[in-house]
């Protein structure tokens, strides 16, 4: 199994990405000390998916950051992506790993306390959880639990945990404290003109939580 470095969690949105695009976003946030890049583009086919992922792995070769795929299966085998993320609604847990193997990271979104405390850690590597504000990133989102409620589900749930849902910098003592290992975001990367300092801003303040 890879090693699993939550701790700046990127997650790309390709509408908040437009600007600069998906690939450089991630170059440049990674360059700023993101350490795993989510693929997520709910409009794009498995053919695209590939396409992307396939860029995206290559133009991050070498920097030891992971990539995942958001929710398809094939696209994430096709590619040889670090890893495979899954929602409540989507493939579960069990079917996931079964396509998958033994070998690629398995997350899987978690947004009540019942289901952190029903993660199978024979399955699935870490939890993502929230939201912990709402996001217009994700409309569908479910209701939002604060970092009380985060402190619960983190303490229910057997496996490594980040956070999500419109998390800034000035949020990272709290999301560490909170027992997360780490803090997944988008708009507070995607949707700013230089990725690379935003990254670095939150690896700042990370190291800071971490003293």
């Amino acid at each position: 199994m890879t090693h699993l470095d939550l701790s700046l969690y990127l997650v790309l949105d390709p509408d908040l990405c437009a600007d600069v695009g998906m690939i450089k976003t991630a170059r440049a946030a990674v360059a700023g000390g993101a350490t795993v890049v989510q693929l997520r583009d709910k409009h794009a086919d498995t053919g695209r998916m590939i396409e992307t992922g396939k860029a995206l792995k290559a133009a991050l070769a070498g920097t030891g950051a992971l990539v995942i795929i958001n929710d398809d299966v094939e696209a994430a085998i096709a590619i040889g992506a670090d890893g495979l993320h899954i929602g409540q609604d989507d493939t579960d847990a069990y079917a996931a790993r079964q396509r998958i193997g033994p070998k690629m990271i398995l997350g899987l979104s978690v947004e009540t306390q019942r289901l952190a405390a029903a993660v199978d850690p024979a399955l699935v590597n870490y939890a993502g959880i929230g939201p912990v504000f709402s996001t217009p990133t994700k409309l569908d989102h479910k209701q939002p639990i604060g970092f009380a409620g985060l402190a619960r589900l983190i303490e229910a749930c057997p496996v490594p945990a980040v956070a999500i849902g419109g998390l800034k910098n000035t949020h990272v003592r709290d999301v560490f404290a909170a027992g997360a290992d780490g803090l997944a975001v988008v708009s507070a990367i995607c949707g700013t003109p230089d990725p690379e300092v935003a990254a670095r801003s939150f690896v700042n303040a990370i190291r800071k939580a971490a003293r």
